[in-house]
């Protein structure tokens, strides 16, 4: 390339609704870290940070990086006032006083005690396709588990957890590779809250040990120092929030783990010899393709990044999927390898908004793969039937056929 050509040569282009960079980002992200480690976007009028350390940072930095107007583009964008009970979507003081109620059932030792239940119910969902040829790492196995853990923690009767993730399913659908127009009572939202609502009126009158209890009970000092109980609608909203949150990403790590470890059958024949790897690998899969990889944060003060000024009232872009294949963090990043030694990831978020339910994802990973490497040692993806989701919140998988021979 001539020197003329070099400096006329287009810069990279990122656009997190374009269905092709969907399809595979990391090109355009490798070049987002190495060559605009600030990015602004014209369309859409956004910031992005893309390399490791910077992402880290500002995941710290809750202060200068706020998530009170929202955490996606198009809900940032929307100018709509978010709803009470949205931690995610929230700064201190009111974000710890509310994760602080529901921390107090994502402990260790809850978590833990799901892990027969959620072993018995894989075991359940894969054992009448042994011998058939073939199952879906999805329809059997990714939008089942998750669903079931969340539903059990929140006390939703099994028989509708179906319906509930299919309203969420549909709600985060993209339509085309543009911005969607956000309500939060779009796609069937309204629905959803509906049923959670008669779930809610049922619990009032009979308590149980599951989450949703808990909130309806659990008595707090606020904000401005008043000893309360949470209302109906701020339960509605968390009950809605993790209900979405609960299963999501965690069916993208599944699928991830069914398509990589199909492409990479020797390091595959290293976790059937040897299952005390499955939980590094686990690791390395959420490493190398995070299933949430793009965090939006509003920016409250004008900043200095990369020798450019970013103005306060600017939307960020946190892209963590990118961050996670920095080299600068990981050597050969853009390599895949259950062997890698990792001290930490960014695909659970850092900081105070460090994902709530990151245990329990970890703990539902590590079981549907044993499960699956117990009944099947080798498998290859279907790829005339695979299809990939198109979501601005999480990437993934919507259906992954793998044949088991």
């Amino acid at each position: 390339m001539s020197t003329t050509e070099a400096a006329v040569a287009p810069g990279p282009y990122y656009d997190p609704f374009d269905f092709e960079i969907d399809a595979d980002p990391y090109p355009v992200w490798r070049r987002l870290r190495e060559e605009e480690p600030l990015y602004r976007n014209e369309r859409y009028d956004f910031y992005a940070l893309s390399r490791f350390d910077d992402v880290a940072a500002a995941f710290k930095d809750w202060r200068t990086y706020s998530s009170a107007k929202g955490t996606v583009l198009e809900i940032m964008r929307s100018g709509l006032r978010v709803p009470p009970g949205m931690i995610i979507f929230e700064d201190p003081p009111v974000h710890d006083y509310h994760r602080g109620l529901v921390s107090r059932v994502f402990t260790p030792k809850k978590m833990n005690a799901l892990e027969a239940k959620l072993r018995e119910f894989c075991a359940r969902s894969l054992d009448p396709h042994v011998g058939t040829g073939r199952f879906d790492f999805i329809a059997d196995l990714g939008a089942q588990v998750p669903m079931r853990a969340i539903g059990m923690l929140l006390g939703i009767p099994e028989q509708d957890q179906d319906t509930l993730r299919d309203r969420v399913d549909d709600s985060i659908k993209l339509d085309d590779g543009t911005m969607p127009d956000f309500t939060y009572r779009r796609d069937g939202n309204k629905n959803s809250a509906e049923l959670l609502r008669e779930y809610m009126d049922w619990r009032t009158d009979h308590p149980a040990d599951d989450l949703m209890t808990e909130l309806l009970h659990a008595e707090f000092e606020d904000e401005t120092g008043t000893l309360r109980r949470l209302t109906r609608k701020e339960v509605l909203n968390f009950v809605a929030l993790l209900n979405g949150a609960g299963h999501e990403t965690t069916t993208r790590l599944i699928g991830w783990t069914g398509m990589l470890l199909a492409e990479h059958p020797d390091q595959r024949r290293d976790l059937v010899d040897d299952r005390s790897l499955i939980g590094q690998a686990i690791e390395e899969i959420l490493r190398y393709e995070s299933p949430s990889p793009v965090q939006g944060r509003w920016v409250t003060a004008d900043i200095e990044l990369h020798g450019q000024t970013v103005p306060a009232g600017s939307v960020m872009l946190l892209i963590n999927g990118s961050a996670n294949r920095d080299d600068r963090k990981f050597v050969n990043g853009d390599t895949f390898d259950i062997h890698r030694a990792i001290d930490f990831h960014l695909a659970f978020g850092y900081g105070i908004h460090f994902c709530l339910g990151a245990a329990l994802a970890r703990i539902e990973g590590r079981i549907v793969l044993d499960e699956v490497l117990k009944r099947w040692p080798e498998w290859d993806v279907d790829w005339d039937n695979a299809v990939q989701a198109r979501t601005s919140t999480v990437r993934g998988w919507e259906s992954l056929p793998v044949l088991t021979g």
